[in-house]
C-alpha cells in the first residue's frame, strides 16, 4: 500500500479533529511561565493546566519557546514550531505526556512508600536473581 501524501494525511487530521466532542477541543491556549503551566481551554468551557516540565519535548524549553503554542486541527491539537514539538489535548488532558517508553521510564522514577516496601522486601530475599548466560 502506497504512502499517503502529507496533504491527504492533514486532510485526514482535520476530518478527525471535526469529529471529536466539542470537550476535547481547545479554544484557546496560553503558557503561564510564573507557574511553568500550559492552561487550555476547551471549547466546552471546561479548562486543564499541565506542567510543562514533565512533557516530553518541553523540558528545558525556555518561556519564550513555551509562549509560542499554537492551536492545530480546529482545536484537536497543540504545536511548538521552535520545539518541533506536538500534541493532542485529548492525550494532554489525560495525562499523556510523552511516548510510552518515556511514560514506562516516568512511571518507574515515582518514588512511594509502598515502592520502597517492596524493595525491602525483594531484598531481603536476595534481590534480583543474577543474570546467567546460556552456553
Amino acid at each position: 500500500m502506497a504512502d499517503r501524501s502529507l496533504d491527504e494525511q492533514i486532510d485526514a487530521a482535520l476530518r478527525k479533529g471535526a469529529e471529536m466532542p466539542p470537550g476535547q477541543l481547545a479554544s484557546a491556549v496560553r503558557y503561564e511561565p510564573e507557574r511553568r503551566v500550559i492552561t487550555v481551554e476547551l471549547r466546552s468551557g471546561a479548562s486543564f493546566s499541565f506542567p510543562v516540565d514533565k512533557v516530553q519535548g518541553l523540558i528545558g524549553a525556555n518561556d519564550s519557546e513555551l509562549a509560542e503554542v499554537e492551536i492545530e486541527g480546529d482545536g484537536y491539537g497543540l504545536h511548538w514550531e521552535k520545539l518541533d514539538v506536538d500534541y493532542t489535548v485529548g492525550g494532554l488532558a489525560a495525562g499523556i505526556f510523552g511516548t510510552a517508553r518515556y511514560m514506562a521510564q516516568q512511571a518507574g522514577r515515582t518514588r512511594s512508600d509502598a515502592k520502597a516496601a517492596a524493595a525491602r522486601a525483594n531484598g531481603a530475599k536476595g534481590g534480583r536473581p543474577r543474570k546467567t548466560t546460556r552456553g
